[in-house]
């Protein structure tokens, strides 16, 4: 049962990611773009975390998880304090 909250929480993070992305397109406000990125970032970090959790638990991913995670929270907090400059 956990696997599919896991493949779930990836598509739900993707669907969100391309939902702003799409929304950025036709508006163009640069916070759009950088939510965006950071969905893509919790992707990765939900993709991994199925990889490391279900295909290859003997290998310890978290790290990779990790810095996935924190490179999307780090885009949007950068576009956050950029936009408001």
């Amino acid at each position: 049962m956990a696997e599919v909250v896991y493949v779930l929480c990836a598509l739900t993070s993707i669907a969100c990611a391309a939902m702003l992305l799409r929304a950025y397109v036709g508006n163009r406000t640069r916070l759009l773009f950088w939510s965006s990125l950071c969905f893509l970032g919790l992707a990765a970090d939900n993709v991994l975390l199925f990889v490391d959790l279900v295909l290859v638990p003997q290998i310890d991913l978290s790290l990779w998880r990790n810095l996935a995670a924190f490179a999307g929270v780090s885009l949007l907090l950068y576009g956050l304090i950029w936009d408001t400059v």
